[in-house]
């Protein structure tokens, strides 16, 4: 029977339909799986000159099955003409430091205008910072934009907005759109904040409602308001069909001027008791509630259609005070999109802002979900439900910029992302909302294929000064066929502005050979976070039958920027080298990384792969599992760890192993992959101690440090476990400690967790931590035998710990040599080379942070002590180059402070102060830069004036 890997894909039913170009085939095998024989290797004959590849039967084998009716599998090698780097669909400035400055000068002066929008400004600002893919700081700027936001539409979307972005730190889903808030959800998110003014005196620290404080609750002789008339004798009847309803003439005359004019001007009815409002499209009920409000000023006790119908009657009238409440009162009665779809019908047909406010909100709340309900779609996405929401007071660029996001997320290519693109650029202003509406509606045209619609939509934003969005132009005019238009189009690009390493990554698509291959190393050399140039080289590399120059090529990006893209492509690359062992890892990893994820072109998904390659993979029980993963976290080999725990979540899925699988997440920088696997670990377990525990670590890693202190008491109260007691101490290390006393208390709780059961390497990390303290209070003894402690429990981490202490003690030798340890033992070791730099001369260790730089060059630290040297050794303008280069593809407040320096002691002070500006857009509050922006301010307008 053939047994091979090409059947055991067919026979999971995953490639049917799939017949394209069929390039990458599997040889058939003969009892794989059966026999526990490895089944044969795949031998690919790579052929530059035609693209399709060729396999020999191995020839200790004999099939009889044709090698060529095997090679047309459904995916192909990976192909360079299918890898070309999308074009970012945000804003990208060309020269990112003078943006940066130019945006916290407009915000400083803000601040100090009552008339300016600084919610605008900083929604501009969020925008910047895109580029820069940054969480905190988008984060940070939508913040600002909701404290700013002065109108109850922009609160409703952007609290929307900042909890849409923090969906994934959430225990368990809202059971209601507008759910009342826990006590741990921000302010700044609460649906009921969003609907109402802030209270006198606190206009940027907004409270919740849900638990406002105690001085802000209303006492009983404050919650009801009565006009004084409430007994008045009434004197005036309307009429309404074959009933009356007796009011007060007075009461209803004062309702607003028309009815004042009605009754006590020139009108007949002034001079009537009885009049006709049978054809007023009032009933009888509705109007008998128009009186007890007239007298009383109360509506809570009416039902939802008879104060509708008090709405219409407010606005047929002009009853402004009595619109205002029955839309406050209808806006209180929206709890969910049915009943929001409802109302806000009539909300926009009497234009009432608070209610279609609070419905607009539901239906926010509920994204990306709500965007497939047919009748919200059609009120969002389509012209006249813009018309009739702008009409109600509730349309906004900011609304559609949001709503736009989560559309490109969901799917780029799909008919709703179009229609709110296009609804963003009728809401834009002109400059920076025209430039992103347009670029983005370009890039989505780009993805659909629409090339000329593309260039015309990209042509517009570069029009209005976007300059990135030429790129776009030059896309889609390669796309249709006018290569050589392209290639001049980039070339003047790279004339007139200073070159970026995205630049010569765009030109090298518009040219082939050397020239292609020398844009592409410059490209690198510019911007090392470009993952386009690794690939295609790595590509070009498997093309020429090398293999494993092509995975060296991969792992030197992956070594520091992790990607389910790029860890596709060594998976791919493994199959070929027929190491169907590291093909495994890295799809479980990824399969970590994104659980839906599709491989080859889109074609198989992730477990499919898995179970197929499960035959060409030695399998393990749990134990074995275990001992893997040991070895793996030890060899501070995080992607190895992330596939053994995902291996054995497979088979045991416990709340243990998420835990795990989210401390490795952050390891890497997978923020938002880590949250999700903690709110599983949390959701998983029926254990309430353990539960306890992860909501700890959800609101620490949130910034809510003293209830996750509160979590870790109340688990320890339940049940004294290492991982309770391990989140106490942490919490409460992560401070320095004022006095003896407290670190004492730490390190007495840390011991008292390595005496609770826990497995060693949890126990590795407790004793690491106890040395960091024992460090921290000079106790260097004690802290040595903690370090050596994790080190006999293989945390291999604790190296750089010991090496610490040997430093500290004048051992600097021992601490060069420990270092060398863990550079030796661990995986990913460029703070390892960036540390040991600390204990050695000047020589090795500018050889040491060369190598941490080649390794990750996304680490500040060694560009910083690199421009210091040549600071020291008076070579000014090597100093400003050496940061100049990573700060072109990396604005960090650190390296722009450093070279602000620089430039002020080279009496540069335009260029220093430009530098502050860009790294208090970053932090605005951060001392040192202040102090330095301050003095180069002052120094700036001493120099005479040319």
């Amino acid at each position: 029977m053939q047994n091979n890997f090409l059947t055991t894909i067919r026979s999971l039913k995953i490639i049917d339909g799939c017949k394209g170009s069929q390039v990458y085939a599997f040889p058939s095998t003969s009892g794989a799986g059966t026999s526990g024989e490895r089944p044969p290797p795949l031998r690919p004959n790579f052929s530059l000159r035609s693209k399709s590849v060729h396999y020999t039967q191995p020839p200790c084998h004999n099939h009889s099955l044709s090698i060529l009716t095997d090679s047309m599998l459904p995916f192909g090698l990976p192909s360079v003409d299918t890898i070309n780097p999308p074009i970012d669909p945000h804003l990208r400035p060309v020269d990112p430091v003078s943006t940066l400055a130019d945006m916290y000068r407009r915000l400083a002066a803000a601040e100090c205008d009552r008339e300016a929008d600084l919610c605008d400004l900083h929604l501009e600002q969020h925008s910047v910072l895109r580029s820069m893919n940054d969480l905190k700081l988008l984060r940070r700027a939508l913040r600002a934009a909701r404290v700013h936001a002065s109108d109850v539409h922009r609160r409703v979307v952007l609290s929307a907005w900042l909890r849409y972005e923090r969906r994934e730190d959430e225990f368990v889903p809202a059971p209601a759109p507008l759910a009342p808030c826990t006590k741990t959800s921000p302010s700044l998110e609460c649906p009921k904040a969003t609907l109402y003014p802030d209270p006198p005196g606190m206009p940027l620290n907004p409270y919740c409602p849900c638990h406002p404080p105690a001085s802000l609750i209303p006492s009983d002789s404050t919650r009801v308001r009565h006009r004084g008339e409430a007994d008045a004798d009434g004197d005036l009847w309307f009429i309404i069909g074959e009933e009356e309803v007796l009011c007060v003439r007075s009461c209803i005359a004062a309702l607003s001027i028309p009815l004042n004019a009605l009754l006590y001007g020139g009108f007949a009815e002034a001079q009537r008791d009885r009049i006709d409002f049978t054809h007023n499209g009032i009933s009888v009920s509705a109007m008998k509630a128009v009186d007890v409000y007239s007298r009383t000023g109360q509506i809570d006790s009416l039902s939802p259609e008879i104060i509708v119908e008090l709405l219409s009657f407010s606005n047929k009238f002009c009853c402004e005070e009595l619109k205002a409440n029955c839309d406050a009162r209808l806006a209180a009665m929206v709890h969910g999109t049915d009943g929001a779809l409802q109302l806000i019908e009539y909300g926009l047909e009497e234009t009432s802002y608070l209610l279609v406010a609070a419905c607009l909100q539901c239906f926010l709340r509920e994204l990306p979900h709500s965007l497939h309900d047919p009748d919200v779609a059609r009120l969002l996405c389509s012209p006249e439900g813009r018309e009739r929401l702008e009409a109600a007071g509730n349309a906004s660029f900011a609304l559609y910029y949001f709503l736009s996001q989560v559309a490109m997320e969901e799917d780029m290519k799909s008919n709703t992302t179009i229609m709110l693109l296009e609804r963003l650029g009728e809401c834009a202003a002109p400059g920076w909302q025209r430039q992103q509406a347009m670029h983005q509606l370009g890039c989505v045209m780009l993805e659909r294929g629409e090339y000329k619609d593309a260039q015309r939509w990209f042509e517009e934003a570069a029009k209005d000064g976007h300059i990135y969005s030429w790129v776009g132009v030059a896309r889609a005019k390669y796309k249709r066929g006018h290569k050589y238009a392209a290639y001049k189009l980039l070339n003047t690009i790279l004339d007139q502005f200073e070159p970026a390493g995205w630049m010569y990554q765009e030109r090298s698509l518009y040219c082939v050979g050397k020239e292609k291959l020398n844009d592409l190393v410059t490209a690198t050399s510019l911007d090392p976070t470009l993952s386009y140039p690794y690939k295609y080289r790595a590509i070009t590399l498997m093309e020429e039958d090398k293999v494993g120059a092509a995975i060296v090529e991969v792992n030197k990006i992956l070594g520091f920027k992790v990607s389910t893209d790029l860890l596709e492509l060594r998976a791919w690359f493994f199959l070929a080298q027929e190491d169907y062992k590291g093909a495994m890892q890295d799809v479980r990893a990824l399969m970590t990384l994104d659980p839906g994820y599709l491989f080859f072109h889109g074609k198989v998904h992730g477990d499919h792969l898995i179970e197929a390659m499960r035959g060409y993979v030695q399998q393990m029980d749990m134990a074995d599992c275990w001992l893997q993963l040991y070895d793996r976290w030890s060899a501070v080999d995080d992607i190895g760890s992330l596939a053994v725990v995902h291996q054995m979540l497979a088979k045991e899925p416990n709340s243990g192993l998420r835990f795990r699988q989210s401390l490795l997440l952050l390891r890497l920088n997978c923020q938002k992959a880590a949250m999700r696997s903690l709110r599983q670990a949390r959701n998983s377990t029926n254990a309430r101690d353990e539960r306890l525990v992860y909501e700890g670590w959800i609101l620490y890693d949130t910034g809510h440090k003293e209830e996750a202190l509160e979590k870790a008491e109340e688990s320890i109260n339940v049940k004294r476990t290492f991982e309770a007691l391990f989140l106490k101490a942490y919490a409460l290390g992560d401070n320095p400690f004022d006095d003896r006393k407290s670190a004492d208390y730490v390190i007495n709780i840390l011991e008292a967790a390595v005496n609770c059961a826990s497995d060693n390497l949890r126990k590795g990390q407790a004793f690491n931590n106890m040395g960091s303290i024992y460090v921290d209070i000079e106790n260097f003894a004690v802290a040595e035998s903690c370090y050596e402690k994790a080190l006999g429990l293989k945390h291999t981490r604790a190296h750089q710990g010991l090496a610490r202490v040997f430093y500290v003690t004048n051992r600097k030798k021992a601490a060069y040599d420990e270092m060398t340890k863990l550079i030796e033992k661990a995986k990913n070791n460029a703070s390892a080379y960036e540390k040991r730099s600390e204990y050695c001369e000047r020589e090795n260790a500018m050889s040491d942070l060369n190598t941490a730089t080649t390794l990750d060059p996304l680490r500040t630290y060694p560009y910083r002590y690199r421009a210091a040297v040549m600071m020291d050794d008076r070579r000014e303008d090597d100093a400003i180059a050496e940061l100049t280069r990573v700060i072109n593809f990396k604005p960090d407040l650190q390296l722009l402070h450093l070279r602000a320096a620089f430039y002020e002691s080279m009496h540069k002070t335009e260029l220093a102060v430009r530098d502050c500006e860009a790294a208090l857009c970053f932090e605005p509050t951060h001392g040192d830069t202040l102090d330095l922006y301050h003095r180069a301010r002052g120094l700036k307008s001493e120099e005479p004036h040319s």
